[in-house]
């Protein structure tokens, strides 16, 4: 099956809503190698300002990537993870994410384009509270390879 090109334009927005947990902070802090007093003691955390523990700024990853899962697994996508080869990933933060925080996400594909038997994919998540106050964007784009490549 080859990439649908109707995928631009689309949106995918995430129905659940995401609770950042401490031990999830904690948990992707130490996986990144985060080391900061702030990602791992509420008090030091105060100290900066924050309500609770500051998340690594690549935590927004985790919100997005579910959002990511919703386009993979549209059947019209014509997208073989197997196939997938992560090309790109850029963060810009509205403000930051502290545990205690509910965050939905909203995927946008913003680029669907040929490259010989395969696909480049740039994708948008707008991550917000439920509210809708903006928290977080990410842009990345994955490579999905053609049959034979």
């Amino acid at each position: 099956m080859t990439i649908n090109p109707e995928l631009q334009g689309r949106s995918y927005r995430l129905g659940d809503v995401y609770s950042v947990g401490r031990e999830s902070i904690r948990d992707f802090a130490r996986a990144v190698k985060a080391s900061h007093p702030a990602h791992f003691q509420p008090e030091a955390a105060q100290a900066l300002g924050y309500a609770d523990l500051l998340a690594p700024p690549t935590y927004a990853i985790i919100v997005a990537q579910r959002a990511d899962a919703l386009l993979i697994n549209d059947a019209e996508s014509g997208i073989d993870f197997s196939r997938v080869v992560h090309a790109e990933q850029r963060f810009t933060h509205h403000r930051p994410i502290v545990a205690g925080d509910e965050l939905v996400a909203e995927l946008h594909v913003d680029g669907v384009r040929g490259m010989g038997g395969g696909a480049m994919i740039t994708t948008r998540a707008e991550i917000s509270t439920p509210s809708g106050e903006a928290v977080a964007t990410t842009v990345s784009a994955i490579l999905v390879r053609g049959e034979g490549q």
